[in-house]
């Protein structure tokens, strides 16, 4: 194509669609590191974990159990942190957190990096729709003019027409296919969690009563009691 108006626009359109290109790869990439992050491996890994924090919460040694979770990034061991430390609010309490906690700097911020994605997934074909609409516009006007027009400067507008509708639909639909990859993953931490807490919780309830909160010390037997 000859460096027009509409040339220009042409060459606008073919980096941009670049730059969506990109941008949804390195989402995906960004999400699925994430999701590897925070996550057990498998379940056998999980309950690893939990057996080994379970010796110390049994034993009322909150101090092993932080010492256990300290440094681990992955969502159950922070969570089991967030509520070692907080016991002091009591079993309800600690449990209510936990789950808006999880909820909200989890679940959330997944949602919220995944949204990206969603965008590329929209914006690329209606990128490619542009092009094949300038692309179009262009033919139209050249057979427009009444001038001789070169078969070649046609192929030229309607290839470009084509070829950006190809490439925005070749960004959405592997991205279409990565995203559902991505929720299986994230639905599958959901449930390993949700399995992980249930068990943490056990022990966690039966240590707080028989140990109590930080700061306060064990009430004495009265009367006959004693």
């Amino acid at each position: 194509m000859e460096l027009t108006l509409t040339g220009v626009v042409c060459l606008v359109i073919y980096v941009a669609l670049g730059l969506i290109a990109v941008w949804g790869a390195f989402c995906v990439i960004v999400v699925l590191r994430r999701v590897a992050q925070i996550r057990f491996r498998n379940e056998a890994e999980q309950v690893k974990f939990l057996d080994e924090l379970d010796q110390f919460i049994e034993a009322g040694d909150f101090d092993g159990a932080v010492a256990v979770c300290d440094g681990d990034n992955r969502a159950m061991s922070q969570l089991a942190l967030l509520a070692i430390g907080n016991r002091q609010l009591g079993f309800g309490k600690v449990r209510t957190m936990l789950a808006d906690r999880f909820q909200r700097d989890v679940l959330s911020d997944l949602e919220y990096r995944i949204s990206w994605i969603y965008t590329v997934i929209k914006a690329a074909p209606m990128v490619g729709l542009l092009g094949t609409v300038i692309g179009m516009m262009g033919a139209f006007a050249k057979l427009a003019s009444g001038d001789k027009v070169d078969p070649t400067q046609l192929a030229d507008d309607i290839s470009f027409a084509l070829v950006t509708t190809a490439c925005g639909l070749a960004i959405a639909v592997p991205l279409v296919l990565a995203t559902a990859g991505i929720n299986v993953q994230i639905r599958k931490m959901e449930d390993l969690v949700g399995a992980g807490l249930a068990r943490f919780f056990e022990g966690f309830k039966t240590a707080l009563q028989k140990t109590p909160p930080t700061g306060e010390t064990p009430k004495p037997l009265s009367g006959s009691e004693q």
